[in-house]
């Protein structure tokens, strides 16, 4: 059974072993060829470069809006509260740092560089402010472990960018588009 995946296509086989006394079951997948199912009707190249530029946007919204925060006593003695050296100097930095990665993402300028700079941003922060394995409250652990997962699967998010980059509607796109007209 294969089913088209924008790119790619996963087949997924199912078998299901049966011996006199115990049912085991076993998923097996496997990655099909890249291009084998791609279906033209789904994929819409005008229209997704406009869904580049938006997930582009909706990623780097949360850090372009936090950034301005790491300027504030709050979150200096936040952040001083929980063991950052240095934290008069390292949470300002951390929020320009922050605030350039997300433009430069949001505007398709340097973005694998504005990626690296989240990611530079987001493993300190996930690994100091974040360490719910170090507490012993069970609700505030979960609350500091769906941070840590959500920074994580945002450090995923960048590592993407990084990859890829920025798409066809950005700053950094223009001079190849000018040479292929």
């Amino acid at each position: 059974m294969h089913f088209p995946i924008s790119k790619c296509s996963v087949s997924l086989l199912i078998t299901i072993p049966v011996d006199s006394t115990i049912h085991r079951y076993s998923t097996y997948f496997r990655i099909a060829n890249v291009n084998t199912f791609v279906s033209t009707k789904t994929l819409k190249p005008k229209k997704m470069k406009y869904t580049l530029l938006a997930g582009r946007i909706l990623f780097s919204l949360i850090f372009l809006l936090s950034s301005f925060g790491h300027f504030s006593e709050p979150s200096i003695g936040y952040a001083a509260s929980k063991g950052v050296p240095m934290a008069s100097f390292l949470v300002p930095l951390s929020g320009i740092i922050e605030l350039i990665g997300a433009l430069s993402i949001i505007l398709g300028y340097k973005a694998k560089y504005g990626a690296w700079l989240i990611i530079l941003f987001l493993l300190p922060v996930t690994v100091m402010l974040h360490n719910f394995w170090t507490i012993s409250d069970p609700m505030a652990q979960q609350m500091d472990m769906a941070a840590f997962m959500k920074n994580i699967s945002m450090i995923g998010g960048a590592l993407i960018i990084v990859h890829f980059g920025s798409g066809p509607l950005s700053l950094g796109n223009r001079n190849s588009s000018r040479a292929s007209v």
